[in-house]
């Protein structure tokens, strides 16, 4: 796996592909759900491939879907962030988001 240098984003970006799920509050007060992927990972942030547009600042929640090949165990990273930038011209489109709280929750099987 490559490891992207530090860039004017800063910390080191992982490349990486996992679903995440996107949670916001519209300004009309309505609570708005999607589904994207991650393109690339760093300590404090992530690049999420979605075709939505949030403004900047704008506050999310979302869950990424960590598989046991790499934690052990399934887990989700559960996070609080808000969009810093956009991404609408070339591929993938999508949004930049910055982790401003978090934490881990294993997925509890249905067995």
């Amino acid at each position: 796996m490559n490891i992207k240098e530090k860039g004017i984003r800063g910390g080191t970006r992982i490349p990486v592909e996992l679903p995440v799920q996107i949670r916001w509050t519209s300004r009309e007060g309505v609570e708005q759900f999607v589904e994207g992927k991650t393109c690339s990972m760093s300590g404090n942030g992530l690049f999420i491939a979605t075709a939505i547009q949030l403004r900047h600042d704008t506050p999310i929640n979302f869950t990424v879907s960590l598989p046991a090949g790499i934690t052990n165990i399934p887990m989700q990273l559960q996070c609080e962030g808000r969009v810093i930038r956009q991404q609408n011209i070339g591929a993938p489109p999508g949004i930049g988001v910055v982790i401003d709280d978090y934490h881990l929750a294993a997925i509890e099987s249905l067995a």
